[in-house]
């Protein structure tokens, strides 16, 4: 046994080493998008195997064909075998991250050169999912410092394209089934409360997506000379997209699982919180109905993420013989994601306006997580996390959706999974 004084002095003293690594790490530049160099993903790739064998374990770079036959992107994949008899973890987090958008938005020069302002890291991939990365290996490091071993079998699967939606992560399950069995999973890619506040999170949203296609011309025509008995394209999906919400801002598609009442041991979410931290403007009032947090977590949702439309520098007199509009929808807990696909494509038919003609195409449909933290496991990782932050751990749900979750539930029922931040 070891004491928290002990772990607490030994994550003090490398602490400074712990920010080198995740400095090092953000450094390379791991777009999993397709419009960037994937040469990079496969540097963060061995970059992780490297600092996972450098404490103890043994690391491999793997990756397996998507469903579609195309060549995953790489992932990591190490293990440290412990006392005979002794359960087995499964630690995950993620190398690749997101692009960086517009880099003038950001405050520094270069986003994969990580600064430190006050108490905080500032860069491309430092808490999403480098911090998930290193949190990994230095908490190895710890336990094989203070134990000369670890206390239990630990296999560690770094995931190289979950920004991109996972698209090999079934292959590779299958394909690695028994390396990655495990009595508890803990998946490092979620967050806190808030600071200084830890959190396991429970309840994640599922999604789905489809593109809706309005035609109503067969080509462009002028709008002096044609409009008023035909509204072109544009206007028409704003009609069709107008319907997704009702007057009360919720989503207005019928049969959908939805709960207005989240968890009764998920914190209380003050409005006047939400709005400073969403940066919802003055008097821009806040939609649907029932709690907050239900709203955020366990209630369905519909973005329009996109539309195709006429930029306006290149704005003319002209009607939109056809336009596009990509639909998206977060979905409670408990919802089937193909019977959410198939009630919002047959609303959008049924909603179509002065009989526009409609064509949907489906794009990713995932499911929610609808966990618990009481198990043992989880019960300890509440016990750890308050000791080590000096504040109660608390549940929290999250509006946005990691689908792979529900799948490694599936493919190892009776593991404890749990989401940690």
């Amino acid at each position: 046994m070891i004491s928290v004084d002990a772990v607490r002095a030994s994550v003090h003293r490398s602490f400074d080493d712990v920010v080198a690594d995740l400095v090092d790490l953000v450094a390379i530049p791991s777009v999993s998008a397709s419009s960037h160099d994937q040469a990079e993903v496969t540097r963060s790739a061995e970059h992780v195997a490297g600092l996972l064998r450098g404490v103890g374990l043994e690391a491999e770079v793997v990756s397996v064909d998507g469903p579609d036959g195309v060549p995953g992107r790489p992932a990591v994949l190490a293990h440290r075998e412990g006392p005979a008899g002794s359960p087995r973890v499964l630690l995950y987090s993620h190398h690749d991250v997101q692009p960086v958008g517009d880099p003038g938005a950001w405050a520094q020069a270069d986003p994969f050169t990580a600064e430190r302002r006050g108490d905080r890291l500032f860069g491309r991939g430092t808490a999403d999912d480098g911090a998930g990365v290193i949190s990994h290996v230095h908490a190895l490091r710890v336990l094989d410092e203070l134990l000369g071993g670890l206390p239990c079998s630990v296999t560690v699967f770094i995931e190289g394209e979950e920004e991109v939606g996972s698209p090999s992560f079934e292959n590779l399950l299958a394909a690695y089934r028994d390396r990655l069995e495990a009595d508890v999973i803990v998946v490092a890619d979620s967050s806190n409360w808030k600071v200084g506040v830890p959190a396991l999170t429970t309840s994640l949203r599922g999604v789905v997506q489809v593109d809706a296609r309005l035609d109503v011309l067969d080509h462009a025509l002028h709008s002096g000379q044609y409009g008023g008995p035909v509204l072109d394209a544009v206007t028409s999906m704003c009609r069709l997209v107008a319907t997704l919400h009702d007057e009360a801002g919720d989503v207005a598609v019928p049969g959908l699982v939805s709960r207005a009442q989240a968890a009764p041991d998920f914190p209380e979410y003050p409005e006047e919180a939400f709005r400073a931290d969403a940066g919802v403007l003055d008097g821009v009032e806040l939609a649907g109905t029932g709690d907050l947090t239900a709203r955020l977590w366990t209630k369905p949702t519909i973005t329009v993420i996109g539309m195709d439309v006429t930029p306006l520098h290149l704005a003319g007199n002209v009607l939109a013989p056809s336009c596009t509009a990509r639909i998206s929808m977060r979905l409670a807990p408990g919802q089937d994601p193909a019977a959410a696909q198939a009630a919002l494509v047959a609303y959008l038919k049924q909603q179509v306006p002065f009989g526009a003609r409609l064509t949907v195409s489906q794009g990713e449909a995932g499911p929610a997580f609808d966990g618990s933290s009481d198990t043992p496991a989880g019960r300890a990782a509440h016990w750890a996390l308050s000791t080590a932050f000096g504040e109660n751990c608390v549940d929290i749900g999250q509006g946005g959706s990691i689908p792979f979750i529900s799948t490694l539930q599936e493919t190892f029922p009776g593991a404890q999974v749990l989401v940690t931040g």
